[in-house]
């Protein structure tokens, strides 16, 4: 009997002590020191193994051209084997051993002194400690045959063994836990919030707290920025200040660069369904004043918003924008007081294109807060010839106020400029555009185009020809293209984009998105040119830049469609990038 309770109670005492332990093992984020630049948390590492890790995402790297060259070299051949030799010795195999050895969360942190400080909590607390002793005895092997054994220490630290494999890094075992950071001195505050978790560490930083408040508790990783620090830094400052002195930027931008500069943080979350990967972001930043090209951005009612982006085929990429371009055009002299030359330069031909009507009042006061940019991969026609670079075609599209008083005037002006161009080009003796107005469905548009009558090798054209300028006014819309078989096919995407069908995205001012098959067939179109002047400016050989060539073609295949979208959400700003993946199936 007394034999029983003797070992009934060394389970107890095990237990108690497990429990124990555990409950002196606080959340990692406990661990992270207050002063943080830059954490990343992975909460559920086996949603992105499973994604990352897969046989579909396999299946699709290893099927690089590059990734085919290194699978076959001795070095990839010596990592294998390393692999191989690691999976007998811990008796897994190494998607199984990620897991158990991740997934209880991986945070990353990146702290002032150029500190980087990782925390990675493993399910199977044994299989880490085998994994550390292999390693150990792989370092010191290393260091032995180096001359420098001294190199692989250890230390104990508030009761922690901590050790270093290189002098440098430093890193412990707590439990279950792997704690590391690239300088010794980085271990020590870690290892400290260990011992007292009601320390100053990163989960009582206020502006932390904020961000973690306001971001996706569900989300499989989160990332936390403090701009404060980065916002000083010189590039990133220079960047934020370009809008104010570039009125396209700032146009383009509006919204985006005002609200990081006035944020103290950034909260992005991941989140993964199938094959789509969703990051929302939020910065605090609070834009007002009408002296800020935000204010012409923003939309002012819930409701309001950008318009759905059109959809043609061979479609590229698509940016629908939320601007009010009379009103921000009507305050270019209080958000940009020195007039640049370019400014100038385009005033002055806006004013000799619309027969020296207002830009302001007579203009721009006829668009409505909708812009639209279309870029595609053109199909040429055969009697024309194909040029032997083939650039994408481009279009905006704007909604008119008044299209029935406003088209004659934008005809007018539309030709001026064709006029301008041939006139240009006319003293130089080089061939001129010829204007024509050929009909789409209900609508007549207006085109130009350089002939090939004389041109007797029509396989490989000028780059001019990838230009044949179109301006077309369906409905209450202007089209304004570099070709005229965008502008056709722009024509039957808004008789199919209704004001039923496209209703605005509320709250949201700018939305791009890009299709990687349209993309990976234009770079392939182009593959030869690329290839010539990836040899050229890089100074590299035919198969070297054939090489890089296609593993950017076959890299960008992967992608489906990515979509990012910038608004605002509780006075915060937003931003959503959906990415999915076409990963070939196994």
């Amino acid at each position: 009997m007394s034999t029983r309770r003797g070992f009934v109670g060394m389970i107890l005492l095990l237990f108690l002590t497990v429990t124990v332990r555990a409950a002196q093992t606080p959340p990692a984020i406990q661990c992270i020191p207050q002063e943080t630049v830059i954490c990343l948390q992975i909460s559920q590492p086996k949603a992105l193994l499973d994604m990352l890790a897969g046989r579909e995402t396999i299946q699709a790297v290893t099927a690089l051209p590059l990734i085919q060259q290194q699978l076959s070299s001795p070095k990839f051949q010596e990592f294998a084997n390393v692999i191989k030799f690691i999976e007998t010795t811990l008796e897994t195999d190494w998607r199984t051993g990620l897991a158990r050895l991740t997934g209880g969360g991986i945070t990353i942190a990146v702290c002032p002194q150029d500190t980087i400080v990782a925390i990675v909590d493993a399910e199977d607390g044994r299989l880490l400690d085998r994994l550390h002793e292999l390693f150990l005895n792989f370092a010191r092997g290393e260091a032995q045959k180096q001359g420098q054994p001294d190199r692989v220490a250890s230390r104990e630290y508030n009761g922690v063994t901590a050790w270093t494999f290189d002098g440098k890094e430093a890193h412990a075992i707590v439990g279950k836990r792997f704690v590391f950071a690239n300088r010794a001195e980085g271990l020590k505050p870690v290892l400290d919030l260990v011992a007292r978790p009601d320390g100053q560490s990163l989960a009582s930083n206020a502006v932390f707290q904020a961000a973690l408040r306001a971001g996706d508790t569900n989300a499989v990783a989160t990332a936390f920025v403090n701009l404060k620090p980065l916002l000083g830094l010189p590039p990133i400052a220079q960047l934020l200040e370009k809008p104010r002195t570039n009125p396209l930027a700032a146009l383009v931008f509006a919204g985006i660069s005002e609200s990081f500069r006035q944020s103290s943080w950034l909260h992005m979350g991941l989140g993964v369904e199938g094959k789509t990967l969703t990051v929302r972001a939020l910065t605090d930043g609070k834009i007002t004043g009408q002296k800020s090209p935000a204010a012409f951005a923003l939309p002012q009612k819930p409701e309001d918003g950008v318009r759905p982006n059109l959809d043609v085929p061979r479609r590229i990429a698509a940016l629908s924008l939320y601007r009010d371009l009379h009103g921000f055009y009507a305050a270019k002299d209080t958000l940009f007081p020195e007039r640049t030359s370019g400014l100038i330069f385009f005033e002055n031909m806006m004013g000799i294109f619309f027969t020296g009507r207002d830009l302001t009042s007579e203009v721009l006061a006829e668009t409505e807060p909708e812009v639209r940019i279309v870029v595609a991969e053109q199909q040429y026609d055969p009697a024309v010839g194909t040029p032997a670079v083939r650039l994408p075609a481009f279009a905006v599209v704007l909604r008119l106020r008044y299209p029935e008083q406003f088209r004659p005037v934008v005809e007018e002006a539309w030709q001026k400029a064709v006029g301008l161009i041939n006139f240009t080009r006319g003293q130089q003796a080089l061939p001129g555009l010829i204007i024509d107005r050929p009909s789409h469905g209900q609508t007549k548009f207006t085109m130009a185009a350089f002939s090939t009558v004389d041109v007797e090798d029509k396989t490989k054209l000028d780059t001019r020809f990838n230009v044949r300028p179109a301006l077309a006014l369906p409905g209450a819309y202007l089209i304004l293209s570099s070709t005229d078989g965008l502008a056709r096919d722009l024509i039957d995407a808004l008789a199919r984009n209704t004001d039923q069908t496209a209703q605005p995205i509320g709250q949201t001012h700018s939305v791009l998105e890009i299709d990687g098959p349209g993309a990976a067939s234009a770079l392939s179109a182009n593959r030869e040119t690329l290839v010539r002047g990836d040899m050229v400016k890089k100074g590299r050989s035919r198969p070297e830049a054939e090489a890089g060539i296609d593993m950017l073609i076959t890299l960008v295949k992967l992608v489906d469609r990515a979509k990012l979208a910038v608004g605002t959400r509780d006075n915060l700003t937003q931003f959503q990038l959906e990415t999915t993946l076409n990963l070939p199936k196994p």
